[in-house]
């Protein structure tokens, strides 16, 4: 899932090409996509693109006449931008917007219909449909230790509830708690005060990091197939099962659940503890390792 390093690199290429411009014809290819019906998505058409603005992971098309075209890319969902006269990719095409000097195409590969886009009125109706979590590169700290011990929860569910933080995801809530040192299932409410600002420290460094180094492969052209991942050369952790972890060279571990899969390193977060996962800890039980010395 693009998370908020991905989604700003998207929201200024695209800022570059359509800020100014009308949106000369909107097609809805895949009918799952769209999740709104008042305003008629047609009213998009002849619109000014005003700004282009990030809520969370969603990205915002704010046009005139006080209109929002929110888009959540979800897992799968990418962009791609499309020269005049050149055709959008065929299956996993779900809508197309056309500007006078290009495309934007909205992609999603796979069967899972997940993208979404809405059309909304007036700025009460976009803020009615933000989760509500803190920009987590402008929170100070302790703005950020009040979100973060609202409810006692493990840091990784913590980190990736878009009611709490804005923009992180599977990925870089990874990257973030090897970062900090901290095991992704310690609970928010016994976390030292001096953990909570680790973890505060590594979030304004691991996120300001990574939209910095994006920003700067992508300088002056858009994203291309592929690119946008949650699995990129440099990652600490995440991705990275059976790799040596970059500072301690223990390999690094995994807990699969779902369709999730969460990477740490038990010697730099759970003191050399392998952290049950759900399906093979359940099959192996006694077989399964419990430290890092037992992994061999």
């Amino acid at each position: 899932m693009p998370e908020l390093p991905d989604i700003e690199v998207y929201r200024e290429a695209l800022r570059d090409r359509v800020c100014g411009r009308p949106i000369r014809r909107i097609r809805i290819i895949s009918p799952f996509l769209l999740r709104s019906v008042d305003p008629p998505i047609d009213m998009v058409e002849s619109k000014v693109v005003v700004d282009i603005c990030r809520q969370g992971k969603r990205i915002v098309f704010c046009l005139d006449a006080d209109l929002f075209l929110v888009l959540h890319l979800m897992i799968s969902g990418r962009l791609r931008w499309l020269d005049i006269d050149r055709k959008p990719p065929g299956r996993i095409t779900l809508a197309v917007l056309e500007f006078e000097n290009g495309s934007l195409a909205i992609t999603e590969a796979g069967t899972k219909k997940r993208a979404s886009l809405v059309l909304l009125r007036g700025p009460e109706a976009l803020g009615a449909g933000d989760p509500g979590g803190m920009e987590p590169l402008s929170a100070d700290l302790a703005e950020f230790a009040e979100a973060l011990r609202q409810e006692n929860r493990t840091l990784k569910r913590a980190l990736t509830d878009p009611r709490l933080f804005a923009g992180i995801g599977n990925a870089y809530s990874d990257e973030i708690l090897h970062a900090a040192g901290l095991s992704p299932v310690a609970r928010t409410k016994t976390l030292s005060d001096d953990a909570v600002r680790r973890l505060h420290e590594a979030t304004r460094q691991v996120l300001g990091d990574w939209t910095l180094r994006l920003r700067r492969q992508f300088a002056g052209r858009f994203p291309g197939v592929g690119e946008i991942t949650a699995f990129r050369e440099g990652f600490a952790a995440h991705g990275r099962f059976g790799k040596p972890c970059p500072r301690c060279g223990v390999k690094i571990q995994r807990i699969r659940y779902a369709e999730n899969e969460t990477n740490y390193c038990p010697g730099c977060q759970t003191e050399g503890r392998i952290l049950a996962d759900r399906s093979l800890s359940r099959l192996l039980r006694d077989d399964w390792p419990r430290s890092v010395e037992e992994l061999g």
